[in-house]
């Protein structure tokens, strides 16, 4: 496993990481500028804060800095109602594929959905079994033009408690089924993003990020499960806070050939976000050298 605690050169931050700074949004350009200067080389922004900001602002001001991106948040959101619902997300998730490309991002990260209309407070139906139908057809749409703009798909599987609102694919060994239905030739171009957050509880994850192997481990997340958590949305904790063991997952990881960037992606309304994101950001090298 490689030794972190000597520098942070394979640190990235996920934008909404310092997405606020003392409460206040902070636009992605001074997010950028703040890792820059703390010599974080990589980065994984959310198309919301891109869009706010311009995509031709951001790529320019990415490729000045040479920085990377370890992922591109996010695609996915495949379910609907109806024939327009679906033909509204594959539209958007190809957009999402041209920004990602723009930027030179690693992968697009897939949060999948769930119920159609649950995010928005009432489900337009029950029946989770079409909701997944729904986003293997979709990814598989998708991955044929992805694979055109070689851009790699990265499934993120979500804690079940999202499983109604934000994605119907929730275990490791779900996102790797349907990974084995849509690419069993393992070319690469679909596989998953390991969040801790989410699988950390899964008995069956050493056992299936080996089975992903190196082709499709394409991102790594990482932050704290805290004890007591207040918001099951947005009371991430920092990496060495809560009860994750995360050397021991990077440890199953890199096992497998992953040597790419351990990406902080903390969501936290009561803690972090109140914060100078100066603190945040000095706060995340530390625990990645220590508690990563």
């Amino acid at each position: 496993m490689r030794d972190f605690s000597r520098d942070h050169r394979w640190l990235s931050i996920n934008t909404a990481t310092i997405r606020k700074s003392r409460g206040a949004d902070l636009p992605l350009s001074e997010i950028i500028e703040a890792c820059v200067a703390r010599g974080i080389r990589a980065i994984s922004p959310w198309r919301d804060q891109v869009q706010a900001a311009g995509l031709a602002n951001i790529s320019k001001l990415v490729r000045a800095h040479g920085l990377e991106l370890s992922g591109y948040c996010r695609g996915g959101m495949f379910p609907a109602a109806d024939a327009a619902g679906l033909k509204a997300a594959r539209d958007d998730n190809r957009r999402a594929v041209d920004e990602a490309c723009e930027l030179n991002a690693r992968c697009l990260v897939l949060v999948v959905g769930g119920l159609p209309g649950a995010l928005q407070g009432q489900a337009a139906h029950k029946d989770i079994a079409l909701a997944r139908g729904q986003v293997r057809d979709g990814i598989a749409e998708l991955l044929d033009y992805a694979r055109e703009r070689k851009m790699p798909l990265a499934i993120e599987p979500l804690h079940p408690m999202y499983a109604a609102d934000r994605a119907c694919v929730n275990t490791m060994e779900q996102a790797l089924d349907l990974c084995d239905v849509l690419d069993p030739h393992r070319s690469g171009d679909l596989g998953v993003a390991v969040d801790v957050y989410h699988v950390w509880w899964d008995p069956k994850l050493e056992a299936q990020i080996e089975r992903a192997g190196r082709e499709r481990i394409l991102a790594f997340h990482v932050c704290d499960w805290l004890t007591p958590t207040t918001d099951l949305l947005n009371d991430r904790g920092m990496m060495g806070d809560g009860v994750i063991d995360i050397p021991r997952i990077r440890g199953w990881v890199e096992a497998q050939g992953f040597a790419g960037y351990s990406e902080v992606e903390i969501f936290s309304t009561g803690n972090w976000w109140l914060r100078d994101a100066g603190e945040t950001l000095d706060t995340c090298i530390a625990r990645h050298r220590k508690a990563v």
